[in-house]
């Protein structure tokens, strides 16, 4: 059952890109909780929740596919990713405003899954060194950390570009 949970129920175990499938629910989450016009407030909470669900499973249970697979970290844990990827969608709810398009919510929830991605694998400094730590939180830690940037990079780009260009 741990296994289960850090590979969030298997996308871990997908063949290509088990950190991309591991990212994806939050990010459906998030969609559709924007969609359905869900308060701006329900949609922090929930983010807060599934980044510490993601990271609390992966803090406690992590330990046990290093020991079976006997990797440091171990594809197949993708709760990392899940928690580190909505972290990077905590603060949009409070930038969105009622008049924003659909378009604009589908650019910003694509552009918060690339971002983080992007920092998840290319791990500029200290992303890089968090992965040092010890068992499920280096697991843990970069992914947080990347989740922080990739908030940072999208609040700028949702304040610079949709919000003051309308697109």
């Amino acid at each position: 059952m741990k296994r289960m949970l850090t590979s969030c129920f298997g996308l871990g175990r997908l063949p290509l890109a088990p950190g991309t499938w591991g990212s994806l629910p939050p990010v459906a989450i998030f969609a559709l909780m924007w969609h359905f016009e869900a308060p701006a407030i329900l949609i922090l909470i929930v983010m807060a929740a599934l980044a510490l669900a993601g990271s609390v499973i992966c803090v406690k249970f992590a330990p046990a596919a290093i020991a079976a697979t006997g990797k440091a970290d171990p594809r197949e844990v993708v709760a990392d990713e899940f928690a580190g990827q909505a972290v990077t969608f905590l603060a949009i709810p409070f930038l969105i405003t009622a008049a924003i398009s659909t378009r604009q919510i589908c650019i910003t929830t694509v552009l918060g899954f690339l971002l983080f991605r992007l920092f998840d694998i290319v791990k500029p400094w200290p992303i890089h060194k968090a992965e040092k730590l010890p068992k499920g939180w280096g697991i843990l830690a970069d992914d947080l950390l990347a989740g922080i940037y990739a908030a940072i990079v999208l609040l700028l780009c949702f304040w610079l570009w949709i919000a003051k260009s309308g697109a």
